[in-house]
């Protein structure tokens, strides 16, 4: 058979691998330009962030505001290997959330598997924070409260938003004068090799796909009591999460998120329980699945989501 017609890993709905090495994004590489946006007057450009690249936003008005803005840092979803700040449906959610937050927002282009497994989009997305914490930007020094730095980011984006807080307690790894304030984990993506909560209910087919998947990513990782997805499967790891520099965690859930929804509700009762000092937030969207929010940003639950974030933000 043509090894570049032959399945060697099939990753529903993002990707296929053939056995040539061949990789097919079924999804295609639809982009939206950085610029002006008509619908929210928000102004995005691209830069280089350090070694890595983002799309920073600047809100309406920026210049006129009474004081400097907030950031935001947000990492796209899309299982590791699909997804860039530039995905229209990630760009006009960074719109919609910088102009309702006043926020200055930075989306990480952070580099993908399998072509750049993990921990590639680990070290990308924590250059980008460096690169924010620095100030290495005119848009950053003029309008950017350094000491009020949040990470977001949805699904496979929130476990990269949450190792990064877990990096960002390493001492000397925030500048002085500059914080991370809050964690923002939308639909997070994590796992382990024993159910938690509802999982027990899943066939062993789910648990097999998950470790399939998570090696594909990874292939040097421990599986799946990786402390990457599997945050609190060691006292090290527990005590790791614990320290986490943020004063504020909001976990967010979907109602009808059959993956991924308990590890939501257990990430935030792990954390609670690992002895971390900050505040933690739930808020569950109901009705709707995992990341709902990129088709329909403008319903009623996308718009309830966007406050319950612009709350935080703002608190």
């Amino acid at each position: 058979m043509d090894p570049d017609a032959e399945i060697a890993f099939d990753f529903p709905p993002y990707l296929c691998q053939y056995k040539s090495g061949r990789v097919h994004r079924p999804g295609g590489d639809a982009f939206a330009p950085a610029g002006t946006d008509p619908l929210t007057g928000v102004v995005s450009k691209d830069i280089h962030a350090g070694p890595a690249r983002a799309r920073v936003y600047l809100p309406p008005d920026a210049a006129a505001a009474p004081g400097k803005l907030p950031v935001v840092v947000y990492f796209h979803g899309g299982g590791f290997v699909v997804g860039s700040p530039a995905r229209p449906s990630t760009h006009a959610y960074l719109n919609d959330l910088v102009a309702r937050s006043a926020a200055v927002g930075v989306s990480v282009y952070y580099r993908l598997a399998p072509e750049h497994p993990l921990p590639a989009a680990y070290d990308d997305g924590w250059a980008a924070v460096r690169w924010v914490l620095t100030g290495a930007d005119p848009w950053l020094l003029d309008h950017a409260d350094l000491s009020r730095v949040f990470l977001s980011g949805c699904s496979a984006g929130a476990n990269i938003a949450h190792n990064m807080a877990v990096r960002a307690a390493a001492p000397g790894a925030v500048p002085e004068g500059a914080a991370v304030r809050g964690l923002m984990a939308v639909h997070p993506y994590f796992t382990g090799k024993e159910p938690v909560g509802a999982e027990a209910a899943f066939g062993p087919d789910v648990r097999d796909f998950m470790d399939r998947t998570w090696r594909f990513v990874f292939p040097g990782s421990l599986g799946l009591d990786d402390p990457n997805v599997n945050p609190f499967v060691t006292d090290e790891a527990r005590a790791a999460v614990a320290g986490i520099p943020c004063e504020r965690v909001l976990v967010c859930v979907a109602e009808d998120d059959v993956l991924l929804k308990e590890r939501g509700l257990w990430y935030a009762r792990e954390l609670r329980a690992s002895g971390y000092a900050g505040e933690i937030e739930m808020f569950e969207s109901k009705g709707v699945g995992h990341a709902f929010q990129f088709d329909q940003l403008g319903s009623g639950e996308g718009v309830r989501l966007q406050e319950r974030l612009v709350e935080f933000i703002k608190k």
